[in-house]
């Protein structure tokens, strides 16, 4: 089987993100995807005002009706945010103005919205009261991950004793200075026996010597390689742009909000994740496959 990718902004000058999507963009991105020999995806939506998200995820399904193709290719949506820590660098490149504490009913109108295709959830355990809308989620079959979290181990537990099972890009949507011992990447990898850890290899979102160090912790049956490429992967540097928000790539291919350190999705493609697997970290194909296939379609019941 060919790679799946659970969390994909966008791809060769296409914004999933985008309000005004249209199909020939969509059907563009699949075909991009296609060639680089990826078999599906989640596209993903990141934060929004709530109504913005549920009309995104409208224009997805009508356009996964109209072409077969986008259909084969987004096998459904992974939503990231808009249920995430406003706090500087847990935000990441998320628009705080549209962070806010998770709520039972906006995520019901969120999944109406995306047709019974929302397989993946990011968001913060610790502003999900009670863990309601977690619950809610895992009963309805959708893999619920923490991200852009500062959980407390407690509040960790508590998640994952309510349905969550996922950490989203781990080592991400973090500030770039954290305590030495007690801080979310620590957390997570203490729980990874029962936790899918999800990772951006790229050699930017994490480096690939404490990538190693990560996968020796969380194992790599529990492991997860993603792209959370944005439209700017496959473009090279320059201006791009991720839900309306601009995005600087450098020569480097490391993507950031003008301005900012915090880094704005990825353009590494799945053809470099894998080279960078073998290259950086010395994994077998069969180790890379269970990554980047096996793992993903897994973590989401995905057959």
């Amino acid at each position: 089987m060919s790679p799946f990718d659970l969390q994909v902004n966008g791809y060769a000058g296409t914004d999933f993100c985008a309000d005004d999507l249209a199909l020939s963009e969509c059907r563009s991105a699949c075909d991009a995807l296609a060639a680089d020999g990826v078999d599906g995806i989640l596209a993903t939506v990141i934060t929004d005002a709530v109504e913005r998200l549920c009309a995104k995820l409208a224009g997805l399904v009508r356009h996964r009706e109209a072409d077969p193709v986008v259909a084969r290719m987004i096998r459904g949506f992974h939503v990231e945010g808009p249920f995430i820590s406003p706090q500087p660098g847990y935000v990441g490149a998320h628009d705080p103005r549209h962070v806010r504490p998770a709520h039972v009913a906006d995520m019901e109108r969120i999944l109406d919205a995306g047709a019974g295709l929302v397989r993946l959830v990011t968001l913060a355990p610790e502003h999900d009261a009670g863990f309601a809308t977690t619950r809610l989620l895992a009963d309805r079959g959708v893999t619920v991950s923490a991200g852009h979290c500062d959980a407390s181990l407690d509040v960790l537990r508590g998640a994952i004793d309510a349905g969550l099972s996922m950490v989203t890009h781990l080592g991400n949507g973090c500030p770039t200075t954290l305590p030495r011992h007690d801080n979310v990447v620590q957390r997570a990898l203490s729980l990874a026996d029962r936790l899918w850890v999800c990772f951006i290899p790229d050699g930017a979102h994490v480096p690939f010597f404490a990538l190693g160090n990560y996968l020796s912790v969380a194992g790599l049956d529990r492991s997860i390689m993603v792209t959370d490429a944005i439209a700017a992967a496959r473009l090279g540097p320059g201006r791009s742009t991720i839900s309306g928000m601009e995005v600087e790539v450098d020569a480097f291919g490391v993507a950031r909000r003008p301005g900012s350190d915090n880094l704005a999705g990825s353009t590494v493609t799945m053809p470099e994740v894998r080279a960078n697997l073998a290259r950086h970290l010395g994994l077998s194909e069969a180790d890379i496959t269970r990554l980047v296939d096996t793992n993903p379609r897994r973590a989401i019941r995905l057959t």
